[in-house]
């Protein structure tokens, strides 16, 4: 595989060509992931006068990260550097950059006191969009001062404080639409409001819990939404035939789809199918955890 300089945090790295694009693999910009830069932007950006460079690169390293964080695809032409860094969203103060930080602890934790391991620390003060580690550190020893985090070596914990501080800001976090179809009139209507959508809202997701009769034929499908949605649970029990239409309609344009029964009905699902295997939970809290493993 042929390997590039990436121009935004230095790294040597494998890319793949896609079309009039390289796709940077595994760089600090994006760990574990990969960003898209179109070819003939490749000397233009490098041939910026250094003091541009000093200015502009980790920004946009850290834009990067941040958007490929959060599941989306980035791609960069050399005419998109500067109005990215000149964006409104882009944080400059301390505590606008502090925040992103406990955003992106909040993204990779399930709670307060649950560790993220950063490290090196070298290679991500692009969490916090700094220019230098020093920067870094400075913002994590004044969250940590204001008690918002906990550091313990490479390994960092949310307070309760600071969970509820990064919950409240989305400006970090970009949720991605999620249908919950379940039958009308479930008594568990409640408990999943209150035990499960917060759960799978933890792995990034703003769900919507969406209800369905037993007769299709009076059944209005909001289909738009079905369409929106990045990712589908379909419950089975009661077997309310618009459950499954809305989730085959799902599968039918690629959404990935949960399937879930209670186990009252698990013996009972009219509709056998190899591609339908749900989970089969006893109450809201197991299945928040068996979704919770699904997504994991």
């Amino acid at each position: 595989m042929m390997k590039k300089h990436c121009l935004f945090c230095d790294e040597i790295v494998p890319i793949e060509q896609e079309g009039d694009y390289d796709r940077y693999l595994g760089c600090s910009c994006s760990p574990g992931g990969g960003y898209h830069l179109r070819r003939d932007s490749y000397e233009s950006i490098n041939a910026l006068p250094h003091p541009k460079k000093r200015d502009l690169l980790h920004i946009i390293s850290a834009y990067i990260r941040e958007k490929t964080d959060c599941n989306d695809k980035v791609y960069l032409k050399a005419d998109d550097l500067e109005s990215i860094a000149d964006s409104p969203n882009i944080p400059v103060t301390i505590e606008d950059k502090g925040n992103r930080l406990l955003q992106y602890l909040y993204r990779h934790s399930e709670g307060p006191e649950e560790p993220v391991a950063i490290h090196p620390l070298s290679n991500n003060y692009n969490l916090t969009y700094s220019p230098n580690l020093q920067e870094l550190v400075y913002i994590i020893d004044k969250l940590g001062n204001e008690q918002f985090l906990i550091r313990e070596g490479m390994n960092f914990k949310l307070t309760e404080k600071g969970w509820n501080e990064a919950a409240a800001s989305t400006g970090g976090k970009k949720l991605k639409a999620c249908s919950i179809l379940i039958q009308g009139g479930n008594e568990l209507h409640g408990e999943w409001q209150e035990k499960l959508l917060p759960k799978i809202g933890q792995f990034g997701y703003q769900p919507t819990l969406l209800t369905h009769t037993q007769s299709p034929e009076n059944e209005q499908y909001d289909l738009g939404l079905i369409a929106e949605s990045k990712l589908i649970i379909a419950d089975v029990t009661g077997q309310a035939p618009g459950v499954y239409f809305a989730a085959g309609y799902a599968l039918g344009i690629g959404t990935p789809v949960i399937w879930t029964v209670n186990s009252s009905d698990a013996d009972k699902l009219t509709v056998q199918l190899q591609e339908i295997r749900p989970i089969v939970w006893d109450t809201a809290e197991e299945l928040a955890v068996l979704i919770q493993q699904k997504l994991s």
